[in-house]
């Protein structure tokens, strides 16, 4: 804003002051001074910046909270978190850290806006990754069932071998376009 201010009033006091130019023995209205040129293209495009520049407002992003998003980081992240039951069970301190990003996604995803529980939603995966990083299975264990008891994590539907009467998305932009909640009921 001080910017376009600064800008404005630059080429408004740039554009009325008087330019004192020599003419030349050659100068003919095809002949014309370098510094004319340039001083003519410069007010005009300080001027259009600054014009630009004033009717524009700034972008204020809310990070786009709502409910939608939230369900929609619930059902990817939170999917890909459940789908690591079997690997946590066997031990498998790989698979974990491969999803590390699920976590992460999760926790700034399905928990926004409330500071509570993205605090504690933090909490609990550095208990899980402490785990992993003292190769502790039981710890593991014991951290994963508490963070997807905590945050109620729990995996998509699988319509595909359930019913074929079921209505599971409604265009590919969905989330669960692609996956086995994803179905769509044709008569």
């Amino acid at each position: 804003m001080k910017l376009a201010i600064f800008l404005t009033l630059f080429t408004a006091s740039t554009a009325f002051s008087p330019t004192f130019t020599t003419p030349s023995r050659t100068s003919t209205s095809l002949n014309v001074a370098r510094r004319d040129v340039l001083t003519t293209a410069f007010t005009t495009s300080a001027t259009f910046a600054a014009a630009g520049l004033t009717f524009t407002s700034p972008a204020l992003a809310d990070g786009a909270v709502s409910t939608q998003t939230k369900n929609r980081a619930r059902g990817i992240y939170g999917s890909r978190i459940a789908n690591l039951k079997d690997a946590v069970s066997a031990g498998d301190f790989g698979a974990v850290v491969a999803e590390k990003n699920a976590f992460i996604l999760f926790n700034s995803g399905a928990l926004k806006g409330d500071k509570a529980k993205t605090t504690e939603a933090i909490g609990a995966t550095n208990n899980i990754f402490a785990a992993i990083r003292a190769q502790d299975k039981p710890g593991l264990k014991k951290a994963y069932e508490e963070y997807v008891k905590a945050f109620e994590i729990g995996g998509l539907p699988n319509l595909v071998e359930e019913s074929g009467n079921s209505q599971g998305y409604s265009n590919d932009y969905d989330y669960r376009a692609r996956t086995k909640a994803g179905t769509i009921y044709v008569r």
